[in-house]
């Protein structure tokens, strides 16, 4: 660690933590929160259960799309500006959201505002997190406690928006959002930027551009496939192409000596590529299940929202109770074994709860399956974090950081937009159980990245054997 880092640390280190994790449960709240408003909100503003979810997806798409260059910007800025101009824009877009008069409104507020100001605030949560934490343990705690208050944002969004939405109204739930930013805002004051920000680095704003409209074509595409084949085949060729284009511009400027937004040799590290594998298919989990059960109960079942907020306590209960053991189970096991452990957990907790759903009428039916996969994901989201973070040093937290986070919000949008399109394409049992049954599938392509994975930490939390080459650079600052 840099001297600088130190001076970081030193100042109130509980304080900033705080501030980080609440910033990461707020932008994990918004995500899912809105799942059990579909009902009120498309009644209140004369639409239906697609134009919500456009709305859900269009927010977990601004975010993927503007991640890396979000993280880029830390470097020229620094980590505490964007941090707090980030809090600010998202606190204007949920205040506009709350008094939304239409559809079109709201997805000003809420999917590009709070998905741009979004896109600000999480890089420099990771960013800090993984500076102010030098060895893989200390890392390990920290990380556990913002990744339980994201992941508690996203389980429990459900149970908090219905208490709000029934008691009050759904938009008192984006007034609730811009209070708690306004508490964010004070617990930041005195955060420390534990690096100096460096004006003098170039932005490439073509990359920036091009990299948004690949990935807003790719999950548009995936968005178009309940109304036209060929229109979705369309966009993900267009898209594709787009996102080839972008990697090639960012080939070109290395070569040339120039500044890519993205440098493609994050890439060349294997551990932290399946890192990133094994995050995207967490949080397309994670949002997949709460979409798809959320808009089952209310539209299938007839629950309303706080009825539907409560059976997702289960999932919120599991995912505390393991991301909170973060810190002690990185010091038992392997980074490699607690990742592949959480996707066999939740696996199984999509097969229990497709089938139980599926045998009994009654809401308990849901609690087995969701609690499940509540702990699974409580116990990979952390190591898989640990994995990519801790692969680069200092001066490369911000590419990092970036696209990371990009990658896991990517995986946020697919997961909602792969499982509504199939649900909404049908909304009966049947589509039910296919969407989670398509989930469990693609959660199979996280199980092997992770079975790919380096052996990591000993039980000391020392790292040895081939996990040492992409996790230990974090640890020897």
């Amino acid at each position: 660690m840099t001297a600088t880092a130190g001076t970081g640390r030193s100042a109130r280190p509980g304080r900033v933590l705080a501030a980080l994790a609440l910033a990461q449960f707020i932008c994990s709240f918004a995500g899912s929160n809105m799942n059990v408003m579909i009902n009120d909100i498309s009644e209140d503003l004369d639409t239906t259960v697609q134009g919500v979810q456009v709305v859900i997806t269009v927010f977990l798409l601004v975010m993927a799309a503007l991640m890396i260059p979000g993280g880029k910007l830390t470097d020229r800025f620094g980590r505490k500006r964007c941090f707090l101009t980030g809090l600010v824009v998202y606190a204007v877009g949920a205040l506009l959201s709350a008094a939304a008069p239409g559809l079109g409104v709201l997805v000003l507020g809420n999917s590009i505002l709070e998905g741009v100001g979004t896109a600000l605030l999480i890089p420099p949560v990771y960013i800090l997190t993984t500076l102010l934490h030098p060895d893989v343990s200390s890392r390990a705690r920290a990380f556990g406690v913002v990744m339980a208050l994201g992941g508690v944002g996203a389980a429990a969004g459900p149970l908090i928006g219905g208490l709000i939405t029934t008691g009050i109204s759904w938009r008192a739930a984006f007034v609730f959002q811009a209070l708690v930013i306004a508490v964010i805002v004070l617990l930041s004051r005195r955060i420390e930027d534990p690096l100096p920000p460096d004006p003098t680095r170039s932005f490439d704003s073509a990359g920036a551009v091009l990299s948004a409209v690949g990935l807003v074509l790719v999950v548009m595409g995936i968005l178009a496939a309940d109304d036209n084949v060929w229109l979705m085949i369309g966009l993900l060729v267009l898209g594709a192409l787009v996102l080839a284009w972008f990697l090639r511009s960012c080939r070109a400027k290395e070569a040339s000596g120039r500044e890519p937004l993205l440098s493609l040799s994050l890439f060349r590290d294997r551990t932290s590529n399946l890192g990133l594998v094994t995050q995207n298919i967490e949080w397309l989990l994670l949002m997949g299940t709460s979409f798809t059960v959320a808009a089952y109960l209310q539209v299938v079942r007839g629950y309303d929202a706080i009825q539907t907020g409560v059976v997702f306590t289960a999932a919120t209960l599991g995912l505390l109770a393991s991301s909170l053991s973060a810190e002690r189970l990185a010091r038992r096991y392997a980074q490699r074994t607690l990742i592949m452990a959480g996707f066999v957990v939740s696996i199984a907790g999509v097969v229990v709860l497709v089938v139980l759903a599926g045998s009994f009428s009654t809401a308990w039916a849901f609690v087995p399956g969701l609690l499940l996969i509540g702990l699974g994901l409580g116990v990979m989201l952390t190591p898989s974090v640990n994995v990519v973070q801790s692969s680069f040093p200092e001066e490369r937290q911000g590419e990092i950081s970036g696209l990371s986070r990009s990658v896991s919000n990517l995986g946020s949008s697919f997961g909602t937009a792969i499982a509504g399109t199939i649900l909404v394409a049908g909304l009966s049992k049947g589509a039910y159980a296919t969407a989670m049954i398509t989930l469990a599938s693609l959660a199979l392509t996280g199980l092997t990245a992770a079975a790919l994975l380096p052996h990591g930490t000993s039980e000391s939390g020392r790292l040895t054997g081939a996990g040492a080459r992409g996790l230990v650079r974090g640890g020897e600052r």
